[in-house]
């Protein structure tokens, strides 16, 4: 029988200190070659036997086999120069120096696909792996080849569909693709966004998820937040759209967010990921606190399609905070279970 509120993380989980300088994006690596490579592999593990500890459902690698949810991937491509870089302003939000689209892009190897592979080899339990999506993927890089985001998304999609692929194969049950560039860009998202997210789909057996979200708990991330005003209604612009498409399961934000819980409704037969962990606080919530959003959500979504989650990747947070609010988030999941199967 499946379990009925499964937990998941919807992203990234702390590195420890011995791999990459903890509570920081992009953190360069502590070591290299081989010693890297097996350091890695022992992360992936202690960041299982965490989620599996806190009592988490679907679990994942904790990305902590790459630096950063975007460039990671995108540094296995041809096409692209690292060396050569511009600055852009990401998400209209803040301005990072981005590597340059100099010719075609082309993915000539598998990218996580024997990470994936170990991750399957150390659990039984159903297994979620994150891809960025093809509109963030663009807006994370300058582009001098094609000119033009549509064209450059359509290629990166044929190219998020060949890994997505060969991850299928590899044992993933949930192939994840994290677009927060689905807040920011709404008339794109309708117009070409979801039509490149079904082209990474394509063919895909497995369940298929879209990660949307206001942003990890940097700076940039909750200034811009607070100019969005006592109802966050973003959701509204691509719900309808998405609940129309070949997707599986829509992660959103709702823990401590200003998002109307009731745009869930447009969403109305698909599986949500509510995100019930604020991941932009060192408070860590209580069980209790975790329940009350999942009951919120429970109005606008089938109790057999909620799945609780965290609102975005924690890779920026202690290991600590990380380790509580993945307990939160189990308690309180375990909470509204019992109330569910004794009502």
């Amino acid at each position: 029988m499946k379990k009925l509120l499964p937990t998941a993380t919807a992203g990234s989980l702390p590195k420890p200190s011995w791999l990459a300088e903890p509570e920081k994006l992009w953190s360069p690596w502590k070591m290299e070659g081989e010693a890297l490579t097996e350091a890695k592999q022992d992360a992936l593990r202690v960041s299982l036997l965490e989620q599996q500890v806190a009592g988490i459902d679907i679990v994942s690698d904790g990305e902590q086999t790459r630096q950063h949810f975007v460039t990671t991937f995108i540094e296995h491509l041809a096409g692209v120069d690292f060396e050569k870089r511009e600055t852009v302003t990401i998400r209209n939000r803040y301005e990072a120096s981005v590597p340059t689209v100099v010719s075609a892009v082309a993915r000539e190897k598998p990218v996580f696909v024997e990470d994936a592979r170990f991750l399957r080899q150390q659990t039984k339990a159903p297994i979620k792996w994150a891809l960025p999506g093809p509109m963030t993927m663009i807006d994370t890089l300058y582009d001098a080849h094609y000119k033009s985001r549509e064209k450059l998304a359509w290629e990166f999609a044929a190219i998020l569909n060949a890994e997505a692929r060969e991850l299928e194969q590899a044992g993933v049950d949930i192939i994840q693709f994290d677009e927060p560039a689905f807040n920011v860009f709404f008339d794109e998202v309708n117009d070409w966004g979801i039509a490149t997210l079904e082209r990474a789909i394509e063919g895909l057996k497995c369940q298929t998820a879209v990660h949307i979200c206001y942003g990890y708990g940097i700076k940039a991330n909750t200034d811009w937040k607070k100019t969005l005003g006592h109802e966050w209604r973003q959701y509204e612009r691509t719900f309808p759209r998405l609940q129309a498409s070949s997707i599986d399961l829509v992660s959103l934000e709702c823990q401590n967010s200003h998002v109307p819980m009731e745009l869930i409704e447009l969403l109305r037969g698909k599986k949500v990921m509510v995100g019930a962990i604020d991941v932009a606080s060192n408070r860590i919530e209580t069980p209790e606190e975790v329940a009350d959003t999942l009951r919120k959500a429970l109005q606008f979504v089938d109790a057999e399609n909620l799945c609780p989650c965290t609102n975005c990747g924690m890779a920026p947070l202690s290991r600590s905070v990380a380790r509580g609010k993945l307990k939160a988030l189990a308690g309180g999941a375990e909470i509204v279970r019992r109330e569910l199967t004794c009502a």
